[in-house]
């Protein structure tokens, strides 16, 4: 394989060069410009320059002349009426000249290239003794000349490569893209391109696929030219404008010749790296325009999940329904936990990116000059903050709620524990008061015996008094429960007051009606009913009217 990033050599031209790029020869750099000088004396002489020229002006015209539709064979002939030079100055300035006179006589042909010389003098070029006449007339060197100031003025001037232009700007450019390439060195427009390697090069560098450039050979030149010219006029439209004979026949080719067909390769890759660049600028475009779309995309969609998020979270946080027991409402409340520590932080995540992904789309679109985006309706930034604020109120009411009705149950628990003891205690002592009670012992004593039998009895009244206090706490913790519990869940704790003793039933009872409270019975009505005396009998009340006792209480009573 050629080694294309070699260093390239310096070529010295001398008497005993023949023209090529070489290593050696033992010349200067003094001979090879005498040596040119020389060359220029003798192409004064020499008519291979026109035939060059000719053949080379010929195609660069009609590359642009077919883009109009139409081309010239004889360049001497077909630019005498001034209608396709005119022409040509259209198509290749994308400017509009004044309307053409259609007569055939000559002073309607010298008007006619008068117009195209006033509108070349009027893009900054001065025509030195090139009249209408002359090409009127079929003067081929003023022919020539004119067409080479289009081609300079056109094609060569606006090259611009490292702060040089034009003539140099163009031999720098084919310098820089053949540097790579070993038996390369571009010096000039004539000498360096007759071995046609440097045309292969620049083919190469800018589309490898299309030249085997380690296949070509220096000694070859013939080949080397014909297969650059034949792959630039198949794969990059450029038209075969020399024969690879004319330039290795030759001492030195004509300079204005290949230097018209290097700049076609200039226009025709930088040209394509126009495109390529606008393409580039195009799909950074779409690029930026399929981004935003995604971030609309996905803000439309960050929105709606989070709303139906917010909208689903807001009636759970509202929810105030008690459970009846302190481990159901801890189980609300590791859910509320949970819910804080788990299921809410991905949330406020979302919430910040969808806000972030909002501003974003905004800058980009504002920096594109493009409309701002507006969501869908119910789907603002300023909906989502207002449904987080709601979702936030209803959090803060929900953990306070959860905490109250947890220290609520504690108390109730609390309470509950403190009327069991109390009625343990209190059925403790009644047990076997009822049996003392319904003794008949009486019926068979004597005198001294009822006495003391009374003298017990008042004892025992006497200590009866004394326990109404219990009765009294057991009643007021019932009134407590009745604040603390208003939902009826504590009737069964009020069960362990003893059903045996109807006569303490009833103090218990009458008890907690002064408080006003029955802990099962919904309400408590007036009603006509029995009367109990402290000795646990009954007697009828005559329609006396008393305070109903509980139905817990009349029950066991009864």
């Amino acid at each position: 394989m050629v080694d294309y990033h070699a260093a390239n050599q310096a070529y010295q031209y001398g008497p005993n060069s023949g023209g090529g790029n070489g290593a050696g020869g033992g010349g200067s750099m003094g001979d090879y410009m005498a040596q040119e000088d020389d060359w220029d004396r003798d192409l004064l002489l020499d008519p291979a320059w026109e035939k060059q020229q000719r053949k080379t002006f010929t195609a660069w015209c009609n590359s642009h002349l077919r883009k109009a539709g139409t081309q010239i064979e004889n360049i001497d002939e077909d630019f005498r009426d001034g209608l396709k030079l005119m022409l040509l100055l259209e198509v290749i300035s994308g400017e509009r000249l004044p309307k053409p006179e259609r007569g055939k006589m000559r002073v309607h042909k010298i008007n006619n290239v008068n117009k195209a010389l006033d509108f070349i003098a009027s893009k900054g070029v001065k025509l030195v003794s090139i009249g209408a006449e002359e090409i009127v007339d079929g003067n081929a060197k003023m022919t020539l000349g004119m067409i080479w100031t289009i081609i300079l003025r056109f094609a060569i001037q606006d090259i611009s490569v490292e702060e040089t232009s034009a003539k140099e700007g163009l031999l720098l450019w084919c310098q820089r893209k053949t540097a790579p390439y070993k038996n390369v060195n571009v010096q000039n427009f004539h000498i360096s391109w007759k071995d046609g390697l440097a045309f292969n090069a620049l083919i190469h560098r800018h589309r490898p696929e299309l030249i085997e450039y380690d296949k070509l050979r220096k000694d070859d030149p013939v080949t080397n030219l014909n297969n650059a010219f034949e792959v630039a006029e198949k794969y990059l439209d450029i038209p075969k404008m020399l024969d690879a004979e004319d330039i290795v026949n030759t001492a030195r080719p004509d300079e204005k010749a290949i230097m018209t067909y290097v700049s076609s390769f200039y226009h025709a890759f930088s040209g394509a790296q126009k495109a390529e660049t606008a393409a580039n600028r195009i799909c950074k475009v779409l690029a930026v325009n399929q981004e935003n779309e995604h971030l609309m995309e996905d803000y439309e969609r960050l929105a709606s999940d989070l709303l139906e998020w917010i909208r689903r979270t807001i009636p759970w946080l509202e929810d105030r329904v008690p459970q009846k027991t302190i481990q159901e409402m801890q189980q609300k409340l590791e859910d509320f936990r949970d819910y804080r520590r788990v299921h809410k932080p991905p949330k406020v995540q979302e919430k910040c990116q969808l806000e972030i992904n909002f501003n974003t789309l905004q800058t980009k679109l504002r920096l594109s000059n493009r409309p701002a985006f507006m969501p869908s309706e119910g789907r603002m930034v300023s909906d989502i903050n207002n449904g987080w604020q709601h979702l936030e109120q209803a959090e803060k009411g929900y953990e306070e709620w959860l905490l109250n009705e947890i220290r609520r149950l504690e108390r109730l628990d609390h309470l509950a524990e403190k009327f069991r003891q109390k009625a343990s205690i209190h059925e403790a002592w009644t047990d076997g008061k009822e049996a003392m009670l319904k003794q008949r012992d009486y019926e068979t004593a004597t005198l001294s015996d009822i006495k003391a039998l009374i003298r017990k009895h008042e004892a025992f009244e006497s200590d009866l008094a004394a326990h109404q206090d219990r009765v009294e706490q057991i009643a007021a913790i019932a009134q407590e429960l009745k604040y603390v519990c208003p939902y009826g869940i504590i009737s069964g704790e009020l069960g362990s007051v003893p059903s045996s003793q109807p006569w303490l039933l009833l103090n218990t009872g009458r008890a907690l009606q002064n408080e006003g409270f029955c802990p099962c019975c919904p309400s408590t009505n007036r009603q006509k009913g029995p009367r109990f005396s402290s000795t646990g009998m009954t007697s009828d009340s005559k329609g006396a009217c008393l305070p109903s006792l509980p139905p817990c209480v009349g029950s066991a009573v009864q």
